[in-house]
């Protein structure tokens, strides 16, 4: 009979999950969370600073993806505060954007950080202002998808779009940017040229910050002329001419 055999297949991708996440549990408290020496000491740099930081996200997603969040410090502040979108926050009913005074170049769960905007000095300040209204007017506070979004960089991408100043230039594996929730068209998440985009899952963009990409299921697909480079999911940016 057949009802056995689909009974035993389906304990044992009951057995295969249940192991999974039991593994991704004790992955998640045993995984560093410790600085990796990138940003500078608050203790001995007194200018204002902005720092985006991007790691691959954990487990299987960081195959696909990456985690975003921005850092912030104003003038002879003696410490970073960091903004995030952290998903599990919503199985405890808790809003998922989150500002902390954690090191800002902290381990993403094992996962090394990457700069991926740095300002500093002048101006910056008015600058952070404008961040911290940003965030408290991200219309997603209470929602989160790992797939299409909202999700971390599409907390990060809003910021992006009111401070186009950053100049952030997030990477195609930074999946989430592109969501607009109920909007088709806004401008790219540099803040620079423009985008249209169905749900985070279908759309095109155009700006001098990104280049060109193309959206597809989520996944994005590009090219930057300035400096060339190639953008392909999971990959990520492929330099065809070294950057001066």
């Amino acid at each position: 009979m057949l009802y056995p055999r689909y009974l035993c297949v389906c304990v044992a991708i009951i057995i295969l999950c249940l192991t999974v996440e039991r593994a991704e549990a004790n992955g998640w408290r045993t995984a560093s969370r410790e600085s990796a020496g990138i940003a500078p000491d608050p203790a001995v740099t007194t200018e204002a600073i902005i720092q985006v930081y991007g790691a691959r996200a954990y487990s299987w997603r960081g195959y696909f993806g990456i985690h975003t969040w921005i850092a912030v410090k104003p003038t002879s502040a003696d410490a970073f505060t960091v903004y995030e979108v952290i998903g599990w926050r919503l199985k405890r009913n808790r809003r998922v954007l989150v500002s902390h005074q954690n090191p800002p170049d902290s381990r993403w769960f094992d996962s090394m950080p990457e700069v991926l905007a740095d300002k500093r000095g002048e101006g910056v300040d008015e600058l952070i202002v404008r961040i911290e209204k940003a965030a408290r007017d991200y219309p997603f506070k209470r929602q989160y998808s790992v797939w299409p979004g909202p999700n971390s960089n599409t907390f990060t991408a809003w910021v992006s779009r009111f401070v186009p100043e950053l100049e952030l230039d997030l990477p195609p594996t930074a999946i989430g940017k592109d969501f607009l929730g109920h909007q088709l068209f806004d401008s790219a998440p540099s803040g620079s040229g423009f985008q249209i985009s169905f749900y985070g899952i279908l759309g095109i963009l155009v700006s001098q910050v990104e280049g060109i990409e193309l959206n597809l299921l989520g996944l994005s697909f590009g090219i930057d002329p300035v400096p060339l480079a190639l953008k392909l999911p999971m990959v990520g940016r492929i330099n065809l001419i070294p950057a001066d």
